[in-house]
């Protein structure tokens, strides 16, 4: 691509010399001042990561804009009204720990409010459908116990990985070398057990436990707590005093939309960039809105989408190495609006495990003053797969039939019903976050965050506490706009 760029603009360096002084100096000057200003960062991605690597920068004083391919702001979180009721059919969730997150909305003005957790839960397994405390840490299984101590036992181990270089962990290689489904297989007996880690799984990666190295899913569970909390796995799964623990009044999507309105004009949407070059000192940004000169680019997209952008020069190979390595995970989030919360008149906190699919997970995700009832359906991982191939209303009246048999009957009869296949959207193609099979990190894993010459890296995935969530998102923005301004 360079060579041919080089030989055009020789061309282009003829044409001109032949004209000579045809061109007056005031055109010269008139092109001249049509060319947008030098930017000293220009971002990709109108995502938590960001923008907020654009507030970053703009609050030292820096020139920046930021592309973002959708009509919208807000990445993988988006909260549309339906039938009156905001609905997060992205991420929706904080916990504690989750220091970004919680002081970015206390910035903004984003109030807060606790997940609705009273009552009973609904345990269905093997046809059996059984009631407990939704406050209880685990399903009443008759290998409770042992998945307990399975679960102990990976916080254990997750505990002595590095946030910032799991590669490096003197077992990374043994890590590294297998599946999760290897390691649940070698040491758990009990069907309970086995079937509860699957889907702890679903629930935190959306993906199966073989699709995911040890590591990998060691480094994220050492990621879940702040800099001075060890992560936990117990808080990945957890309501109270987890990551599931409140939601934002309005929507997570707020935080996007004001971080957004303050950068204003430096904001374009509908803008996908295509092509990133760099050359003479800077990098030029091609988007479908025009081309941007930039001192530093960030792209903060998933890894996977980033490897739909055109670079020049390409990409290193230990990088492009990697990307191809980091898929999205598969989730569909369904909801079902009602006149009013009824499961809870009968005793019933929302919140289902269930071994029938395509709906596994369900949670009560009405409005904080439930002025609306709404349950909320997850299908993930390999049912996510079966339910895209799936028509729309075979996969909604297959939904309805989990709700029916876990909440009631009357749950079978929604004013409203919503779903959201995140593998579906052009410019996220899966979600929660991505993940990596065995050998990605041992093998790739130094150029997981390593600039490409002015090109820095952000989004969830790369960051080194919370990875995979909200506040991940908001601390790998921060990173990159810190190592940008380095660079400026």
């Amino acid at each position: 691509m360079s060579e041919k760029i080089s030989r055009r603009r020789l061309v282009q360096a003829g044409a001109v010399a032949a004209a000579g002084a045809a061109i007056p100096a005031a055109a010269e000057a008139k092109n001249r001042r049509k060319k947008k200003p030098v930017q000293d960062v220009v971002v990709v991605g109108a995502g938590l990561a960001g923008l907020m690597a654009a507030r970053t920068l703009v609050a030292k004083g820096k020139r920046v804009k930021v592309l973002e391919a959708r009509g919208r702001v807000g990445g993988r979180t988006y909260s549309p009204k339906y039938d009156d009721v905001t609905l997060d059919v992205g991420g929706q969730w904080l916990g504690p720990t989750q220091d970004k997150v919680a002081a970015l909305a206390g910035k903004l003005g984003v109030k807060t409010f606790k997940s609705y957790w009273e009552g009973q839960a609904v345990y269905q397994r093997s046809g059996s459908r059984t009631l407990f405390n939704v406050t209880s840490p685990i399903p009443p299984d008759p290998d409770g116990g042992e998945t307990l101590g399975f679960v102990l036992k990976l916080e254990n181990l997750a505990a002595d990985i590095s946030r910032s270089a799991p590669w490096q962990d003197p077992n990374a290689d043994f890590y590294d070398g297998q599946t999760f489904e290897t390691f649940k297989l070698a040491n758990t007996t009990g069907d309970g057990a086995r079937f509860l880690t699957d889907l702890a799984t679903n629930a935190v990666w959306a993906c199966e436990p073989r699709d995911i190295s040890l590591l990998h899913l060691l480094f994220y569970i050492s990621s879940a707590g702040n800099e001075t909390t060890p992560g936990s796995f117990i808080r990945l799964t957890s309501t109270t005093g987890g990551a599931q623990e409140s939601r934002f009044v309005g929507g997570s999507q707020q935080l996007s939309i004001r971080m957004a309105k303050k950068l204003g004009a430096r904001v374009v949407l509908r803008a996908p960039v295509r092509q990133i070059r760099q050359e003479d000192g800077l990098c030029h940004v091609t988007s479908d809105k025009g081309t941007w000169r930039a001192k530093q680019v960030i792209v903060a997209v998933p890894p996977a989408v980033s490897a739909f952008i055109d670079y020049d020069p390409i990409l290193p190979s230990d990088r492009a190495q990697l990307i191809q390595r980091f898929p999205q995970g598969n989730a569909i989030k369904v909801q079902a609006i009602y006149d009013k919360p009824f499961w809870r008149e009968e005793g019933l906190s929302g919140y289902v495990n269930s071994d029938e699919g395509p709906v596994k997970l369900m949670y009560d995700n009405s409005p904080p003053d439930g002025s609306a009832g709404v349950l909320l359906g997850f299908i993930e991982g390999q049912e996510a797969r079966l339910a895209g191939r799936m028509s729309a209303s075979a996969r909604k009246s297959a939904v309805l039939d989990n709700f029916k048999k876990t909440i009631g009957n009357a749950a079978g009869k929604p004013k409203a019903y919503v779903e959201k296949n995140w593998a579906q959207e052009e410019w996220t193609r899966g979600c929660y976050g991505g993940f990596l099979p065995p050998g990605a990190l041992t093998g790739f894993g130094p150029a997981l965050r390593k600039p490409h010459g002015r090109i820095h890296w952000a989004g969830t995935e790369h960051a080194e506490i919370w990875n995979g969530y909200m506040d991940g998102a908001l601390r790998s923005g921060e990173d990159a706009a810190k190592a940008a301004l380095k660079k400026l």
